[in-house]
């Protein structure tokens, strides 16, 4: 896949590994856990992304003549929609109502990871078109695989616009995030709030105390393989409680993102008295921490809010960290200071009626959206002008 404008070459990948670690990085950046090399090849090797998982690997990577990699593209071809996170079922029952094969498809994203971060990523001083360049090498290779359709999936607002620019359909969604506002300890985040919702996390804080619970934050070196085993434990019984759940990362991935990421990894356990009963996975990020995984084997009421939510505000404050993303789903995070904030996506459609049809309906998905994200700001719970 040539571009003769700065004589860059385009590659494949079907194995992260086939990238040195550093060259990705240099692409990647520091400011986002989940696109470093890594995370990604944690996945790959331990087998949890692969053709069985309907994760197939088909990374673009591109390079100058020197062989100097200039950017970089996490991009899997695809034959469900599970792990995604940006739901299009309904996009493939009616392609193939329609008479049309929806899967495979190409996925560019981080897999099982509904966080926001880059996902063109480009080295600093790489050629100023390394971003058209990926988008049509991307392109490319979907035609050349005769897929229905190209999705990215969590990228940052900038790259939002620039892919719409392209011609790429606009999607939003939406997730709860807390924004730290300079605080220098978890009161001064309570203070900003209203008197009742104060008082509301504090009794919730209380109750965990007064039922013998105590939580330990573990990180880098802190962190063995008994920690590990536990987790998982909960990580599975978490997802044996959903009906609609599975478990797509298996135990060796959590023992190889131990060894390769330790310092960027945060566990919260749970602990009454020297038995641990739970624990939330977290990613440190340059300015953002990453709420990713929770379990527990005892029931304790308010548990999963101080384990997941709270311990994570405190270490944001702790970091001075600018934002706690706790993951998809739960407008109940809204009164734990958690407000609605919007996240992308990107679509390419192959067949130009059906583009037409998904094109009206992400437009109206859109204005939807944007007006719950106002209307839910209605319920903030942080103090108002004039408010206790």
């Amino acid at each position: 896949m040539p571009d003769g404008r700065e004589e860059l070459r385009v590659e494949v990948i079907t194995r992260i590994n086939e990238v040195p670690a550093a060259e990705w990085n240099a692409c990647a950046g520091a400011t986002n856990p989940f696109v470093s090399h890594a995370f990604l090849n944690a996945m790959e090797e331990s087998r949890s992304v692969s053709e069985r998982s309907g994760w197939v690997p088909q990374h673009l990577v591109v390079r100058r003549l020197g062989g100097r990699i200039d950017a970089c593209m996490p991009l899997y071809l695809k034959n469900n929609s599970y792990g995604e996170y940006v739901f299009d079922w309904g996009w493939a029952d009616a392609y193939e109502s329609a008479g049309g094969s929806y899967y495979p498809k190409l996925q560019c994203a981080v897999p099982f990871t509904p966080a926001t971060g880059p996902r063109l990523l480009i080295r600093d001083g790489a050629p100023p078109h390394s971003f058209e360049v990926l988008i049509a090498a991307a392109i490319q290779l979907a035609e050349e695989h005769k897929v229905s359709s190209l999705h990215i999936t969590f990228p940052t607002h900038a790259e939002w616009r620039r892919l719409g620019a392209a011609g790429f359909l606009m999607r939003e969604g939406k997730q709860y995030h807390w924004e730290n506002r300079g605080y220098a300890t978890f009161d001064d985040f309570l203070g900003e709030m209203s008197s009742r919702k104060r008082k509301a996390i504090r009794k919730e804080r209380r109750e965990v105390a007064d039922a013998g619970v105590t939580l330990k934050r573990l990180s880098g070196a802190d962190i063995t393989e008994a920690h590990w085993d536990a987790f998982y434990k909960y990580y599975r019984s978490t997802i044996d409680q959903r009906s609609w759940g599975r478990a797509y990362l298996n135990r060796e991935f959590f023992s190889r993102l131990g060894a390769g990421m330790a310092d960027m990894a945060l566990l919260v356990f749970a602990y009454a008295g020297e038995e641990h009963i739970g624990g939330a996975l977290n990613l440190i990020g340059e300015d953002t921490l990453f709420g990713r995984n929770w379990g527990c084997s005892r029931d304790v009421k308010f548990l999963h809010f101080e384990a997941c939510y709270y311990q994570a505000i405190e270490y944001a404050i702790e970091r001075k960290l600018n934002w706690v993303e706790a993951g998809a789903q739960g407008e109940h995070k809204i009164q734990r200071g958690y407000l609605p904030r919007a996240t992308y996506s990107a679509h390419w459609i192959a067949d130009s009626r059906f583009r037409e049809a998904v094109a009206r309906f992400v437009d109206q998905e859109r204005r939807q959206t944007e007006h719950e994200i106002e209307a839910l700001m209605e319920y903030s719970p942080y103090r108002k002008t004039g408010e206790e």
